[in-house]
Formats: structure tokens, sequence, C-alpha cells
């Protein structure tokens, strides 16, 4: 069986981006004519639209497809989501974990909804803070849960590779809303996503 892959992008979008790069590659010294990079300026024109995607997507209607009704009142803990964005400012990677909490009050969504919810805030040129921030408000306000927990550790390609060279520094951002604001509760949520349990 063959293996074939599909990727759709805009032609005139891409047309676009890949002449910008072209003048930048110019810019920094580079020949575009030479064989190495005589596709750069397409591949990296289909890779930007690719990790900002999360532009055209809508993160509550993917919550709301997969919405039940459902008497389960206990916390629900989805840890551990690998997390890929770009940092604003630089635009260079930042990537990690994100760990996410809610807590039903009448519905809970299907499990891969949470990770879906976190590509599409995070494919976007970002900064971690809002990102946290995005995460919790859009499963806040779509399944109205009794509280809601996001934590999310992330390694800064610039802090890493440019600026201050820092190679060990990790982020990490929190927020909490309802339930989680009470110590009790919020403690339970931090002892569960730094546990190993499997």
């Amino acid at each position: 069986m063959n293996y074939s892959k599909t990727e759709t992008y805009s032609s005139g979008s891409t047309k676009k981006i890949m002449k910008s790069y072209a003048r930048i590659l110019s810019e920094i010294g580079e020949d575009v004519e030479r064989e190495g990079l005589l596709k750069t300026p397409e591949r990296a024109a289909k890779a930007i639209q690719f990790l900002t995607h999360g532009y055209d997507l809508d993160a509550k209607s993917i919550l709301e497809s997969a919405k039940f009704a459902e008497d389960y009142s206990e916390m629900v803990i989805v840890k551990d989501i690998e997390v890929f964005s770009l940092c604003e400012h630089h635009i260079l990677p930042f990537f990690g974990k994100a760990h996410v909490a809610y807590i039903p009050n009448g519905h809970i969504v299907g499990l891969s909804k949470i990770p879906r919810v976190i590509d599409v805030f995070a494919r976007r040129l970002q900064v971690q803070e809002r990102l946290t921030d995005q995460i919790l408000h859009c499963i806040n306000d779509t399944l109205e849960p009794l509280g809601v927990a996001v934590v999310i550790e992330a390694r800064h390609m610039c802090m890493m590779m440019r600026g201050v060279q820092k190679q060990n520094s990790v982020t990490t951002t929190s927020a909490f809303v309802g339930e989680f604001e009470k110590e009790k509760t919020r403690a339970e949520f931090l002892n569960l996503i730094s546990a190993k349990l499997l």
C-alpha cells in the first residue's frame, strides 16, 4: 500500500510568503539560486502557514462537537500534552508540556478535544502567558464546569539560542478558575500532575 500525504495551502499566500523568504535569504548574504536553497522559500512558506494555522480554527466549536451530558463531578486531568508554538517577539519556537484539568458540572468533553484546543491557540504567534489564559477561558466558557486549571511548562528558543542563551531554563505559567482557586483543590491538581502514576 502506497503512502501519500496531502497538505493544502493557499497558493496566493504561499507565493507572497515565498518572495518574502527569498528576500530575507538574500539580505543575510545567501545565494537563493544555489541547489540547497532552491526550494527553501517554498518550504518555509508552507511551514509558517502550518505553524500558524490556528488562526483558521475555532476552539469552541471543537469542544462543542464532543460535549456530552454526564453526572460525573470529580476532577478530570489530561497531562503531559505536547505544546509547540512560536514566540511572537522573535518568531522562534517554544515547546513543552501542558497540563489541563476541569471539574464537570453536568457535561464532559471527549478527551482528545483538550489537546486539540491547545493546538488551536498554540498554532499562532504567542506568548506563553496568553496561551495559558486562552486555553483556560475557552474550556471554562464552553463547558461551564465547576473549575478549570491549566499549567504550561516550556523551553523558549529565544532564550536558548540568542539573548541570554540559558540552555536549562524552563518557564512555567498557570491559570486557575472556580474550584481550583481553592488551595486544597489546586494542591490536589498540582500533586497529580507531578506524580508518575503509569
